[in-house]
């Protein structure tokens, strides 16, 4: 029930914003307040605990990766890239926004959780540079901005969702575009 619950509260949140009420939650699953209760004690309780999975599975699969020495630095640059969490739905610029106005330390927690992801990433980069992986006629601060840019276009999931494209998918091919380009291989000089 307690999962059940926490898929629901993420599918309200897509559907009202932070603002959702526990009515909102009992009226979608057919279940009572006392259900609700019975596993959290409030709503901040039950988007706490969406909040701590998140950064969780993101921290582990992170340093899975990281960790991993079967991928070459261009694999992990990749992968740290397309790291989503079971519920990335949280990830969506008009969810971050009210959470940072209704939760702020929520916000901030999964906010300190990215920057550290990128600190991560831009270390790997600077490593890719030094052994010569990646370009190193490219500032890192550069490189870094552009992938930050690209990734955070993602938090516009709606456009994604119009355009029939996944958040899985549009990420996928952000990345490959940042990392090989839109010319052809066989077109390149």
């Amino acid at each position: 029930m307690k999962e059940r619950i926490l898929r629901a509260v993420v599918e309200e949140i897509q559907m009202s914003g932070m603002r959702f009420t526990v009515d909102n939650i009992t009226e979608r699953m057919g279940i009572s307040k006392k259900t609700i209760y019975e596993h959290f004690s409030s709503k901040e309780e039950i988007i706490q605990t969406i909040v701590e999975r998140i950064l969780k599975e993101t921290d582990e699969k992170t340093n899975n990766i990281i960790a991993d020495q079967t991928l070459t630095l261009i694999e992990k640059v990749k992968n740290l890239m397309l790291v989503l969490p079971e519920y990335y739905q949280i990830y969506d610029r008009p969810v971050l926004e009210g959470m940072k106005r209704y939760y702020p330390d929520l916000w901030q927690n999964i906010n300190d959780s990215l920057q550290e992801d990128w600190e991560e990433l831009e270390q790997i980069i600077e490593e890719g540079i030094k052994q010569g992986e990646v370009e190193s006629n490219y500032s890192t601060v550069v490189i870094m901005k552009v992938l930050i840019e690209a990734f955070n276009t993602t938090f516009d999931q709606g456009f994604f969702y119009q355009n029939n494209i996944t958040v899985n998918e549009a990420l996928t091919q952000i990345v490959d575009i940042l990392l090989y380009g839109i010319i052809p291989e066989d077109k390149r000089r």
